[in-house]
């Protein structure tokens, strides 16, 4: 999910071409539920934004299983090993 505006997000998926819905939340009250908005510092500079995290939620909406503070490199692995589990 993006902090962005659905106007936002549909230049981002028309850009990409990409062929699938994105989620974007620029109220914040999401990610702010899901604990991914905080305070983050970058080269000394502190702001508010998402940290990346990948939940997965079952088909009755339960979370079974968090990544938090994931970076790109290998996580797909984990998320496939957690999904095989």
């Amino acid at each position: 999910m993006s902090g962005d505006s659905v106007e936002q997000l549909q230049k981002f998926r028309d850009k990409y071409r990409l062929n699938f819905p994105l989620a974007g939340d620029s109220s914040h009250k999401t990610l702010e539920a899901y604990g991914v908005w905080q305070e983050k510092k970058l080269y000394g500079k502190v702001s508010m934004g998402i940290v990346r995290t990948t939940f997965i939620v079952d088909k009755e909406g339960k979370v079974q299983h968090v990544f938090p503070k994931v970076k790109v490199d290998g996580h797909i692995q984990e998320v496939l090993a957690a999904l095989r589990s």
